[in-house]
C-alpha cells in the first residue's frame, strides 16, 4: 500500500484512489453530482483524486489545473468543451478528455485503487490502463450501458462503430476487478455483456436526504415562477432522448379541458428545442419550460409539483436508470413512471408504493394517470409520504457510501 496522510482517526494510512469521469463538481451533470458526494464522503477513509475535464457553461468557475475541494484533490484536464447537443462536438470532447486523462493518470503517484464512472463509456479503458501500469484493481461504476442505449434511441446506427464499441466495454467489463452496477436489470445486462459475475455488485445511486426534504407545495419558488396555484405535473431534470418527454407534452393534449392544470418541463439537455416545438405545435398551452435550477433551490422546485413524471423510453430498461426519482421521493412527492414493466424504476415504485407505473410512448395512459390524480382518485399525500420513508432507508446517501467504503477498504486490503 502507497504511503499517504493517517486518516482522522490515525489508526493507519489513508489508501489512495485514483478516479475517472468527464465530469465533476461544479458541474450540473447527474455523474458529477454524484460522483461529488461520493468522493467527499470518501475523503474521510481515503485519499482520493479525480482526473476530470472542462465544464460547458459551467456555474462556478473551473478552470484547469489541479485544486482541492471537501478533501478530494481535482484534476481538470485541458479537455474541450463544447455544447453536447452535437454529436461531432461531444466526440471530439470525449477524445480530448481520454487523451488527457491518460496521461495525467499514468503520471500520478502509485494508487491502491482505480475507480472510474462510465461517462464518457470508454473512460474504464483508460483507467484499466493506468490501473495495470500500477498493479492496482480496478472498479467501475457503471451508470448506463453503451453502445446500447444509443443504439435503442438510434443515435448511433454505423454497424462499425457500433461494433468498435462493444469491443472496448466488453474488454473492461471482462478485465475489471469489481464493476457496480445501479440495478438488478442493470447487473443482468452487464452480465450479458461480459462482466463476470462474481465480480458484479448492485450499489443503487442514492440521494441526501437532509437536503432534499419536503417543503410546503406554496413556497417562495413556486409563487416566482408561478406554480403556486392549480394543479402542477412535474418532470425536473435533463431534457434528453431518453427520458421520452414528447409522451408527457401529446399526453396534455387529452387534458385540455383542466383549466388549472400545468405541466412543468424543468431542465435542459439535448432535446429540449425540439420537445419546445412540439409542443408549440400541438397548441399544448398547458406545457411550461423552465431553465435548470440551482441545487440550492431544488428542494423547494421539486416540492412545488403535485404529481412528478419519470419517463424512459422503450426498450431502455436496464441500460440506463433515472437518478432523479430519488429526489422526488425524498421531497415526499408522487410519481407516474412512464417506463417498462421490468425496468429498475417500475419496481422501486411499486416497491415503495409511491406512485403509477403506465408503459412508456402511450400518452393517452399517462394522461389517464395524470386525471386520476387531479380527480382525486389517489391519495397523493400518502404516495409521497411511502416514497420519502423508501428512500431514507434504502436509499440514503449514507446508505450507499457506507456499501462503497466496504467494498473498496476490502480491494485496498487485498492490494497492500
Amino acid at each position: 500500500m502507497s504511503v499517504t496522510p493517517s486518516s482522522r482517526n490515525g489508526d493507519r494510512p489513508r489508501p489512495r484512489i485514483l478516479v475517472f469521469n468527464q465530469y465533476y463538481w461544479p458541474g450540473v451533470e447527474a455523474t458529477a453530482h454524484l460522483l461529488h458526494e461520493l468522493c467527499g464522503a470518501l475523503a474521510e477513509d481515503f485519499q482520493v483524486t479525480v482526473v476530470t475535464g472542462m465544464l460547458w457553461n459551467s456555474p462556478l468557475p473551473a478552470p484547469p489545473g489541479r485544486t482541492v475541494h471537501e478533501g478530494v484533490e481535482i484534476v481538470r484536464v485541458r479537455s474541450t468543451a463544447y455544447n453536447r447537443s452535437h454529436l461531432s462536438l461531444r466526440a471530439l470532447n470525449y477524445a480530448t478528455y481520454l487523451a488527457e486523462s491518460l496521461r495525467v493518470g499514468l503520471a500520478s503517484p502509485r494508487p491502491d485503487i482505480v475507480l472510474c464512472m462510465t461517462d464518457p463509456p470508454i473512460i474504464a479503458d483508460v483507467a484499466l490502463g493506468v490501473a495495470r501500469r500500477f498493479g492496482a484493481p480496478l472498479v467501475v461504476i457503471s451508470q448506463d450501458v453503451f453502445p446500447e442505449i444509443a443504439v435503442e434511441l438510434k443515435r448511433l446506427e454505423n454497424p462499425i462503430l457500433v461494433g468498435g464499441l462493444r469491443r472496448a466495454i466488453s474488454f473492461y467489463l471482462r478485465r475489471a476487478d469489481r464493476v457496480v452496477a445501479i440495478g438488478g436489470t442493470m447487473r443482468r445486462r452487464l452480465e450479458e455483456k461480459g462482466a463476470r459475475p462474481d465480480r458484479l455488485r448492485v450499489i443503487p445511486n442514492w440521494v441526501d436526504t437532509t437536503v432534499l426534504s419536503p417543503r410546503p407545495r406554496d413556497s417562495a419558488w413556486a409563487r416566482e415562477h408561478g406554480l403556486d396555484g392549480g394543479f402542477v405535473v412535474m418532470h425536473s431534470g435533463n431534457v434528453g432522448h431518453a427520458q421520452n418527454l414528447d409522451a408527457l407534452v401529446r399526453s396534455a393534449t387529452f387534458l385540455r379541458d383542466l383549466d388549472d392544470l400545468t405541466v412543468a418541463i424543468v431542465g435542459e439537455g439535448a432535446r429540449r428545442e425540439a420537445v419546445m416545438e412540439l409542443a408549440d405545435r400541438l397548441e399544448a398551452d398547458r406545457v411550461r419550460f423552465f431553465p435548470y435550477q440551482p441545487r440550492a433551490v431544488l428542494p423547494e422546485s421539486l416540492s412545488a409539483a403535485d404529481l412528478h413524471v419519470v419517463g424512459l423510453a422503450r426498450g431502455l430498461s436496464g441500460y440506463v436508470v433515472p437518478s432523479r426519482l430519488y429526489g422526488i421521493m425524498s421531497v415526499g412527492r408522487p410519481v407516474i413512471a412512464a417506463v417498462d414493466a421490468d425496468s429498475e424504476t417500475a419496481q422501486v415504485v411499486e416497491e415503495a408504493g409511491c406512485g403509477l407505473v403506465v408503459p412508456p410512448g402511450r400518452p393517452e395512459l399517462l394522461a389517464g394517470a395524470i386525471r386520476s390524480a387531479y380527480a382525486g382518485e389517489l391519495d397523493l399525500a400518502a404516495l409521497g409520504r411511502r416514497g420519502r420513508e423508501y428512500v431514507t432507508t434504502q436509499a440514503d446517501r449514507t446508505v450507499a457510501v457506507a456499501r462503497y467504503r466496504d467494498l473498496l477498504l476490502e480491494l485496498a486490503e487485498t492490494n497492500v
